[in-house]
């Protein structure tokens, strides 16, 4: 999506996208810009004008806490040779001019170094909303193939990098003015003298540059390293289950081990280049202060310089050496601070697949019918960067389907048959190939994302729970939901008496992903949070999965009458869970290849019963309680 001026409008303003009334909302009305040729700074430009009046006053008060250094020299200079040499002028005034320009200074550096630091951690901000904005309107392409350790890094440690990096360069700007003026003064005093203490200064510049060339690749495979280690961490403990129940604690140590050695040993690569070369640049400058010391002496004997002169000269040499001695410092900060950016760009400069088109309107109050006309998908084919992803076999080929309003249908079929691909085209977290998904009559592209997601609800087979309360998970589709309202959708999908149960009830915060909870339990918040949402579409991909048949029952019971009116797709395993729907939908390798109801494809379809009859569709017994009612009954094994 393209993107102009660094500019982009804000679409947390639908009425369908829930925030939370305490929370403030984020702003992304500024963004990068997206002249990928200019330099890493200048397409920092429009978030740095969103900074420019307290970015003006810091500087401006930089600039005078600067002045006010740079005339203490001279201050200094007319107390030697007038107060004390020549004793020609009162001491006390010169004293207390020191005093007062020295508390004044102290003021005027807390000010502005306050506000550098305000401004740069305040663009740290920006640019992780920035980035979470762009990742939150990712396609599920996009995470299909990239490394949550490798966004991780890049949203942490990249963004501090350059955070570090935009805090000191005004500082080292105001080091380089003073650089200049104390030169000014030093020329007009003794030109001669100048050249002497500016002598080392050629050679720092030169190694200034080649140690500037060494680090910029170096920084880029650190960050890209560090990214690594943050990978393998991230998959250890998101992956502790595997791990501990195959015993390969040691494994994912060996794998950290080695992570972190390719990190040790690019980072004492840096740091011998730091090692050989900062010491050179900070000490040239001592060697001028030297000379500066030896000649000066011999004009102060000889009659051709005061001794304030060169008082004033040795101060005014240290200020010179100030930038120099932060420069290697400064040097290495830049270029790591490029090489981060350049790594986060590669992220907010990957254009955004599916986005709402231009024109697109909001599903409003849908009625709920779905279609899918001649469609056609294959994973990894989606279009990146300009460049297209590899070609594999398309898992929907062809596919016509019509779910009228209100009608309940099941999709069956064998592992791959493309079942649980057809929800996430409906949802559009994919876009087709060809052909078109439509909700009554409407292609999926052209509705806003944030109404069909509304209008679409889905309860998955692995349901994500995060780190919060139980009351907060299941109202997380409407955060201003009353206790009343969540504790019914708990009821209605058996989850209330579990809950009540828990240490502090519907207060208790459940652990990483819910992983304290069991299956069925994480499973049965899950269809509370979605029936709160109350879409009038509703996706069950497998949801019951991980609950006893008893309580699948309950809940199937219990859902009976919610569904009433409501559209219903099942992506069913469970012989008992294809109970709720009227009609069964047949696919195999990605096309239908049966339609109707459970008597109709027994006496038919020879391939359902082979699906019946194999995995975990066959678990459950066809007479259990309250599910034996609908076209199931009639044809019940």
């Amino acid at each position: 999506m393209s993107r102009s001026g660094g500019h982009r409008p804000s679409t947390n303003s639908s009425p369908y996208e829930p925030l939370a009334p305490h929370i403030d909302e984020p702003s992304v009305d500024v963004w990068i810009d997206a002249d990928t040729d200019l330099g890493w700074i200048r397409r920092l430009a429009p978030l740095l004008r969103t900074h420019r009046v307290p970015l003006v006053a810091s500087l401006v008060t930089a600039v005078l806490a600067m002045l006010i250094g740079v005339s203490v020299p001279l201050i200094l200079r007319a107390a030697i040779d007038q107060a004390l040499d020549a004793e020609t002028r009162d001491l006390e005034p010169l004293v207390i001019a020191l005093v007062v320009l020295g508390a004044i200074r102290a003021l005027l550096t807390f000010v502005y170094r306050y506000g550098l630091y305000a401004i740069a951690f305040k663009l740290e901000h920006q640019m992780r909303t920035i980035l979470q904005d762009h990742l939150s309107r990712q396609s599920f392409a996009f995470f299909d193939r990239v490394q949550s350790g490798q966004i991780i890094s890049r949203a942490n440690s990249d963004i501090r990098s350059i955070q570090l990096f935009l805090a000191f360069v005004p500082l080292m700007a105001v080091q380089l003015l003073s650089f200049a003026l104390a030169l000014a003064i030093m020329l007009n005093t003794n030109v001669l003298l100048t050249l002497i203490a500016l002598a080392p200064m050629p050679a720092v510049f030169f190694m200034g540059k080649h140690i500037r060339d060494l680090i910029f690749p170096q920084s880029w495979i650190i960050q890209a390293r560090q990214a690594e280690i943050a990978t393998v961490v991230d998959e250890s403990v998101n992956g502790v289950r595997v791990v501990k129940s195959f015993a390969a604690e040691e494994r994912q140590i060996q794998e950290l081990a080695k992570a972190s050695l390719r990190l040790k040993w690019i980072s004492l690569q840096l740091h011998r280049a730091r090692a050989n070369f900062n010491p050179i640049i900070e000490n040239l400058p001592r060697l001028g202060l030297a000379l500066v010391l030896l000649y000066g002496g011999l004009q102060v004997i000889d009659g051709n310089l005061t001794i304030g002169d060169l008082v004033a000269f040795n101060i005014y040499i240290v200020v010179l050496q100030a930038p120099f001695r932060f420069l290697g410092m400064i040097l290495i900060m830049g270029q790591r601070a490029k090489a981060s950016a350049g790594r986060i760009y590669e992220i907010l400069d990957e254009p955004i697949a599916l986005f709402d088109r231009p024109g697109a309107v909001d599903l409003v109050e849908p009625e709920g019918r779905v279609e899918f006309v001649d469609a056609t998908f294959a994973y990894g084919t989606e279009v990146i960067g300009g460049a297209e992803g590899a070609r594999t076999e398309s898992v929907i080929k062809n596919l016509d389907l019509l779910i009228e309003p209100g009608e309940r249908v099941a999709i069956v079929g064998s592992t791959g048959s493309g079942k649980s691909t057809l929800p996430r085209l409906l949802l559009r977290f994919y876009d087709l190939q060809s052909g078109s998904v439509k909700v009554d009559g409407h292609d999926v592209r052209d509705l806003t994302g944030a109404s069909l997601r509304h209008g679409v609800g889905m309860v998955p087979d692995e349901p994500f729970l995060f780190s919060a309360s139980v009351h907060d998970n299941i109202a997380y589709a409407i955060p201003t939901a009353s206790r009343a309202d969540v504790e019914s959708a708990a009821r209605s999908a058996r989850a209330h008496g579990f809950i009540e149960n828990l240490s502090d009830g519907y207060d208790t915060v459940v652990g990483e992903r819910g992983y304290d909870l069991s299956g069925g339990q994480r499973q049965r918040i899950a269809i509370a949070r979605t029936l709160l949402a109350n879409p009038k579409i509703l996706v069950l991909d497998d949801a019951t999965s991980a609950i006893d048949v008893q309580v699948e029952a309950e809940i199937h019971e219990a859902l009976d009458a919610l569904l009433k009116d409501r559209t219903t797709i099942i992506i069913a395993h469970r012989l008992s869970t294809i109970g709720l729907a009227d009609r069964i939908v047949l696919l195999d390798n990605g096309r239908i290849i049966a339609d109707g109801t459970h008597a109709e494809l027994i006496a038919t379809e020879p391939r359902y019963l082979e699906i019946l009859d194999s995995g975990p569709t066959a678990d459950a017994p066809a007479q259990s309680g309250p599910i034996q009612t609908g076209p199931i009954q009639e044809g019940a094994l």
